[in-house]
Parts: C-alpha cells; sequence; structure tokens
C-alpha cells in the first residue's frame, strides 16, 4: 500500500467575490486577483506543507498541472518537483503533464528524465490529456486531444527507451533526431500515472496489456471510484490479466481532528468554497465539443453529479467525495473502501479550498501519525519503494 500526500496549490487568498463576478475561477478569472507577495508566500508556504509530509512518514508527495486559474497554481509541476527533490526522501508524483496541450513532447522527455536523475529514480510520471478548461486556455483543438495524447505518449516512451538518435515521424510531431539527454534513472523508464475523471477511453488505454500503467481515479464520488476501477479490472481481464492494486489509486480530499464534530467544523468553509467556486465552470468549458465521446461525457457528468447539487460538507461526505472526521473515523472509512475496491495507492489530498496554514500542518500531522501506519497495516499490501 503506497499512500502520498497531494497538494491542489489554490490560490487560497483570493477574494471571494470572485464567482459572482465572474462565473468561476477558470480561463477568464482576471489575473488581476493574483497578488504578488501573496502569490511568493503562498508557494513556499505549500512546499513547506508538502515537505513536511514527507519527512512525516507518507511514502510520497504529489503535485499536478493546471493552467489559468485560481484552483491550482501549478502550470508548471515541473518547477515545483525541482525545489522538492533535493528535500524530499519518497516518491514524487507529477501528476501530471497534459500532454495533448505542449508542441513538443520530447521537452517533457527531457524535464521527466531530469527530475528522475535528480531524485535517483523517484519519480512518478503522470500522463493525462487535461480537463477541458485546459483546451480554451491553450488553444489546443480538443477534438484532437486523444490522437495528440497517444502520439505524445508514443514518442516519450520512445525517447526514453530507445537507443537515439532516431527519426520519429507522426501526424502531430515529427522529429529527425530523438536523441533524449539524459536519459532516466529507472530502467526502463519511471512508473506511468494515468489520472482521469472516468473517461471510458482513458481507462482502455491505462489498462492496455501492453501498458498497465496505474489508473488513478481523482476527485469523484465512491461510487464512481468503485464503478471505474471495475472497469479497468474487466478491461484488464479482457486483455488477458488480472489487475493488481497497484495498477489501482485513488485521490481523495482528507481532513482530521480530534472529533467528528471539530473535524467537521473546522472542514466546512473550506470545503463548501473548494465544490462551490473553485471547482465550478460551465459544462462547455469543462466538457468542450469534441473533447470526448458521448459515452465518457455521460460517465464523466454522472460521476460528478453529487457534486453539483446540495453543494454542503455533509452531501461531501455522503457521496463520500470528501472524509473527514476523527483519525478513528477516518480510518475505518479508508479501510473499507479499500477492502471493497481493492486500490493499492491512496492519494491523501491535505490541502483543500481555503484551509489555512496551521489546520493543513495539523492535519498532515494527524494523518501520518494515527492514520497512514493503520491503513498500511490493515491493507495487507507491500508498500513500493523507490529505486534508490
Amino acid at each position: 500500500m503506497r499512500i502520498l500526500a497531494f497538494h491542489l496549490m489554490p490560490y487560497v487568498d483570493i477574494n471571494p467575490d470572485f464567482a459572482e463576478k465572474h462565473g468561476g475561477a477558470w480561463v477568464t478569472l482576471p489575473n488581476a486577483y493574483f497578488d504578488r507577495k501573496a502569490g511568493y508566500a503562498l508557494y513556499n508556504r505549500f512546499l513547506d506543507e508538502l515537505e513536511y509530509a514527507d519527512a512525516s512518514g507518507f511514502d510520497g508527495v504529489c503535485v499536478n498541472e493546471h493552467h489559468q486559474n485560481g484552483y491550482g497554481l501549478m502550470p508548471m509541476p515541473g518547477v515545483f518537483a525541482g525545489a522538492l527533490a533535493r528535500r524530499t526522501k519518497g516518491w514524487l508524483a507529477l501528476l501530471g503533464r497534459a500532454l495533448p496541450l505542449v508542441n513538443n513532447p520530447l521537452n517533457i522527455a527531457e524535464e521527466f528524465a531530469e527530475i528522475d536523475q535528480l531524485t535517483g529514480g523517484r519519480l512518478i510520471a503522470g500522463f493525462v490529456r487535461g480537463i477541458g478548461a485546459e483546451y480554451h486556455s491553450s488553444g489546443v483543438n480538443p477534438t484532437e486531444s486523444h490522437d495528440r495524447f497517444h502520439e505524445a505518449h508514443d514518442l516519450i516512451v520512445r525517447a526514453w527507451t530507445e537507443p537515439g538518435p532516431f527519426h520519429f515521424e507522426g501526424k502531430y510531431y515529427d522529429y529527425e533526431y530523438v536523441n533524449t539527454w539524459p536519459r532516466t534513472y529507472q530502467d526502463p523508464h519511471p512508473q506511468i500515472w494515468i489520472p482521469s475523471q472516468g473517461s471510458s477511453e482513458t481507462i482502455r488505454f491505462a489498462a492496455a496489456k501492453a501498458h498497465r500503467y496505474t489508473y488513478l481515479q481523482t476527485f469523484s464520488p465512491i461510487a464512481a471510484v468503485a464503478k471505474y476501477m471495475q472497469m479497468y479490472k474487466d478491461e484488464a481481464r479482457a486483455q488477458g490479466y488480472e489487475a493488481t492494486p497497484d495498477q489501482l489509486g485513488w485521490s481523495v480530499p482528507i481532513y482530521v481532528a480530534a472529533t467528528d464534530e471539530q473535524a467537521r467544523e473546522e472542514a466546512r468553509p473550506h470545503a463548501e468554497m473548494f465544490v462551490n467556486k473553485l471547482l465550478k465552470m460551465e459544462v462547455e468549458m469543462l466538457l468542450p465539443p469534441g473533447y470526448t465521446t458521448l459515452q465518457s461525457m455521460k460517465g464523466v457528468l454522472a460521476a460528478k453529479a453529487g457534486l453539483t447539487v446540495d453543494r454542503t460538507l455533509e452531501n461531501l461526505l455522503d457521496t463520500g467525495a470528501f472524509i473527514v472526521g476523527s483519525p478513528k473515523t477516518v480510518r475505518e472509512k479508508l479501510v473499507e473502501a479499500q477492502r471493497q475496491i481493492g486500490f493499492g495507492n491512496l492519494l491523501m489530498t491535505i490541502q483543500f479550498g481555503t484551509l489555512p496554514h496551521d489546520l493543513t500542518m495539523n492535519n498532515i500531522k494527524l494523518l501520518a501519525e494515527e492514520v497512514v501506519p493503520f491503513i498500511k497495516e490493515h491493507a495487507g499490501l507491500t508498500t513500493a519503494k523507490p529505486a534508490a
């Protein structure tokens, strides 16, 4: 069982009137809301929190990628990975890089290889298509999303594994000389994880026999987590093998305090800010035409249904999209979910919405001391260790 700390790095100092004035935190929110000096303090605060999580006993830490929004201040996650590389000892997961959004995937191959070398083989490489809003930010045609993703993926993996130089010629990328320096520390390449909101095409890609990548279900009600992980298992079986727990992961926001009542009181305003304002966007922004198939669109919307009505902390807890309570309550919920679903990777989102530094640090402390060891013991799964 591998348990990592995940940080969304939201702009917690944002004026709460932004949602009413601008409809949400994505793409068109004026960057006049961003205060330069506040940003400096926040970035260093977030790094402090992740370094503390790593030192406290988590198996690693995670950062991710989003663009032009106040929900997550990580347009270039490699910058954070570089900052964390020398100060952490566990796994370092970049979840991920949005492959279709870049014009030169070889830059990602080089960036990830450099981080893998810098960490001595502690990198987990997350590959995503990026949510629909990212296509508005980047100007990339969403109808090309799948094809660009697959071609960029193939190029990066070949760049990591095939001796260079060689010629790569595709529809979107054509390189006369693919000759990546440095090579990755891990042989043949870093672990590849595929985070998703529940796209059936993405699940089939991750579960393909030639890949067997870890599929990570992101922020979703627990029923959707179970559904899509079962879909992965079914696809693996159709491919002729049985999926193992290390191929399944769940990312969920968690908050712990001394009692259930205290935890709910402290988490409530920040969790509700998260779902009601920071996550808010129009459907055409989330799922632009051509971004996904009709089948997958229905699935994603169904998975998010519990997050779009009655947006209270109680609703989030009832659907299992959040886990909040005393250490005992949180342990019981996580052990039961793991027993039923069988995932071997758990990403605990340690900060969400406007959760302040002191509560975030206490959350990390209680999770590391009173939840993580218990989950590992009762999951009965071997913890994967970095290469070096």
